[in-house]
């Protein structure tokens, strides 16, 4: 029961030190790049949903027209060749 009469508690000394304050240079450099690398995560992520999203949206518009992209590029090669005639 003489654990209540024991010596002060001695602090710990592996506390580790705080890192060195950036300047504002350095935290805008950091922010910078931190915000390039966000924009190509999401420039990888977003325009191939774009692209797809466009290449159903042309098929979608085509199926209801009844045509598909195709004949519509067949149909082109005709009038094309049409006006190379009329020259």
């Amino acid at each position: 029961m003489n654990d209540l009469h024991e010596g002060p508690l001695t602090p710990v000394s592996t506390a580790q030190p705080m890192p060195p304050k950036l300047t504002r240079r350095e935290e805008r450099q950091l922010r910078r790049r931190r915000r390039r690398r966000g924009e190509e995560i999401l420039g990888w992520i977003v325009v191939p949903v774009i692209v797809v999203g466009i290449y159903w949206g042309v098929t979608a518009g085509l199926d209801f027209l009844g045509t598909s992209p195709g004949q519509l590029w067949d149909q082109l090669m005709q009038v094309k060749a049409m006006m190379e005639k009329r020259n």
